[in-house]
């Protein structure tokens, strides 16, 4: 199963990370190029714990339907939102918030897995891990960007 880590720095205190990065609206923002939008259950402002959003986007030419839920939450420093529902054997995505100095260091650890058993397994290691890594690097810059606009 593939795991994903990734770090960025942002200039913004650590409050303003947490809370930006669970936010409906800054997430359908970074999205914009797969037109993903949210749904069903929270559809704007910032996602709490234990509740779901059911997210509908397009990636590879194809609509995808995914819901998942904010399972974990220990304000301001860690969140967790795993897939309940939609395309993936498994998605898990660990938000962890560390204070560097003025900077906060987030902190991305996914673990997902392809459906299809066999088949999955390739497509996971010629296209999915690269794509999701590309994903969420992208929402990465948006974050930070916003963040270092707002407080930089």
């Amino acid at each position: 199963m593939p795991t994903l880590l990734l770090e960025t720095r942002v200039m913004a205190p650590i409050d303003r990370c947490f809370a930006l990065s669970l936010s409906i609206d800054a997430h359908t923002g970074s999205m914009e190029a797969s037109g993903e939008r949210a749904v069903a259950g929270v559809t704007s402002g910032e996602i709490g714990p234990g509740e779901t959003v059911t997210w509908r986007a397009r990636h590879f030419g194809l609509p995808f339907r995914l819901t998942s839920v904010i399972s974990e939450y220990e304000r301001p420093t860690r969140f967790v939102d795993e897939q309940v529902r939609g395309p993936f054997a498994r998605w898990w995505h660990e938000h962890r918030f560390v204070p560097d100095g003025d900077a906060t260091v987030m902190i991305d650890r996914i673990e997902f897995a392809a459906p299809l058993g066999v088949l999955g397994r390739l497509v996971e290691r010629m296209v999915l891990t690269s794509y999701m890594e590309r994903l969420i690097l992208q929402r990465n810059r948006w974050l930070k960007r916003a963040l270092e606009g707002e407080h930089g």
